[in-house]
């Protein structure tokens, strides 16, 4: 009798296992369908983004006469951004990711209407008021969106969700850098107000169709069983982990009476080296800010006559290897199933911070698109690394971390700018954008050294442990890796 029953009870946990993995499938295809909508969206407003960067800082030049007032518009745009990089990870916690990401959207364009209705006697603040909504806005989107991408696509599926979305906004820069002195001459500031506008509306709308999880509703969607890290199960054990002990010190501090903790700092000290990799990140937007200003007065040096196509060529060539970089890195994660990790993200920002430094030191055009390309490929290789390193933290912790990363990196972009506008009134530009991208190779070693020694420590623990409890081929460790769990 057990005989005979043996073959169907077999046969019918075969046919329920297959068909777990068809609909696992299906739930894949879908929610990966969904995430290309919401990364259209995200292009279409990251277009407007780049688009008002320039007509915007035009429009305050054009308005006021003084190059200090649009410093100043671009000073406030990032301290707003850093503000709101300290508070976005609170933010995450009591409302959902979709409800932030709609909020930010509908913010900009409200905020664009007000800029475009705004009489003459109010355009200064009309355009103080534009420069704060943007900044804090832009970040509270993007940290919303990143810290959010496991629970909407899946543990396993960061790395090419990761890479799909910055390959989004890398065309989209181009894009709206391109085509803002073509929109601006053409049809003028109101127009290409409207067009920005536009943009953000319709992010706000496919956001708005779309079933997001992340953020406050992470936590519902994972105990319906939804997918998110602990359904995929490939981080499930540090999630669990991690996330009860955050939940225990909340729950205490709110009988304690206590209602502020240190919460993204003890997600960075959470894990090993992340704290540094977060650092090096604000040092290399410090290094990023040297280009950006240097650039113009690079270009005017070759072409005095016509500055602009020095610079629209080369950020054109550094986004074709941006772009690049993730068609490969997004292979890559499909064929192995692995990101390309912290390593990866050490060794791109050694390799991505030469070639910026290459890019001013007078070789020949057809050299230094060459090095434009590669500055792109790397620049690429390290914003997915770092972001899929930083969604690997629970997500309790994740928006935290990622607010005060945005926190580190507009500080360091916004001191990177003082600091690179006087140098290069004395210095070269490359001895200028030399010492700043050399800070942040410095800095890359470091982590590097880390990174190795953390590696070594590691598998010398795991040797020790192997010899200590058994072969792993005879299943001695089992009763080890269930109760660490």
């Amino acid at each position: 009798m057990g005989s005979a029953d043996g073959p169907k009870a077999d046969e019918a946990d075969g046919g329920a296992r297959k068909s777990r993995e068809a609909q696992e499938d299906r739930d894949t295809a879908v929610s990966e369908r969904r995430f290309r909508f919401l990364v259209a969206g995200y292009a279409v407003s990251s277009y407007g983004t780049f688009l008002n960067m320039v007509a915007l800082n035009l429009f305050v030049y054009e308005t006021t006469g003084r190059a200090l007032a649009m410093g100043l518009f671009m000073a406030v745009r990032l301290a707003s951004g850093f503000v709101a990089g300290l508070v976005v990870g609170g933010l995450l916690a009591r409302f959902s990711a979709k409800n932030i990401m709609l909020w930010a959207n509908v913010g900009q364009g409200a905020v664009m209407l007000v800029l475009i209705l705004a009489p003459d006697g109010l355009l200064t603040g009309a355009l103080m008021a534009v420069s704060v909504v943007i900044g804090a806005c832009g970040t509270l989107f993007m940290v919303a969106l990143r810290s959010s991408i496991p629970e909407m696509v899946g543990e396993d599926r960061r790395a090419w969700a990761n890479s799909l979305s910055i390959t989004g906004r890398s065309l989209a820069m181009v894009a709206g850098f391109a085509s803002a002195g073509v929109v601006v001459s053409l049809v003028g500031y109101t127009a290409a107000f409207v067009v920005d506008m536009a943009t953000f509306v319709a992010c706000a709308v496919t956001v708005a169709l779309l079933p997001i999880a992340g953020g406050k509703g992470a936590d519902a969607a994972k105990g319906a069983g939804g997918k998110g890290a602990d359904a995929k199960g490939a981080d499930g054990t540090a999630a669990r982990g991690s996330g009860a002990g955050l939940d225990a010190s909340g729950a205490a501090s709110a009988k304690g009476g206590r209602r502020w903790r240190p919460v993204a700092f003890l997600a960075l000290a959470a894990a090993p080296g992340m704290g540094l990799m977060v650092a090096l990140r604000g040092v290399d937007a410090f290094g990023s800010s040297s280009h950006n200003a240097a650039l113009p007065i690079y270009s005017t040096s070759l072409d005095a006559s016509n500055p602009a196509v020095f610079v629209s060529a080369f950020w054109c060539v550094w986004a074709l290897g941006n772009i690049g970089a993730q068609q490969v890195i997004q292979r890559y994660a499909q064929r192995t199933g692995r990101s390309v990790g912290a390593l990866g993200f050490g060794y791109g920002t050694v390799v991505m911070s030469a070639a910026f430094i290459a890019a001013f030191a007078g070789f020949p055009l057809a050299v230094t698109a060459v090095i434009a390309l590669i500055a792109g490929a790397a620049d690429g290789l390290t914003e997915v690394a770092y972001t899929s390193h930083l969604q690997t933290l629970p997500a309790t912790l994740r928006g935290h971390a990622f607010g005060l990363s945005a926190t580190f990196e507009n500080l360091g972009f916004g001191v990177g700018m003082i600091l690179v506008a006087a140098a290069l009134d004395r210095f070269s530009p490359l001895a200028v954008v030399g010492w700043s991208h050399g800070a942040a190779i410095v800095v890359a070693v470091v982590f590097l050294l880390r990174v190795a020694g953390t590696r070594r420590v590691g598998r010398a623990g795991l040797r020790k442990e192997e010899a200590v409890e058994g072969r792993p081929d005879r299943g001695d460790r089992d009763g080890a890796e269930v109760s660490g769990g």
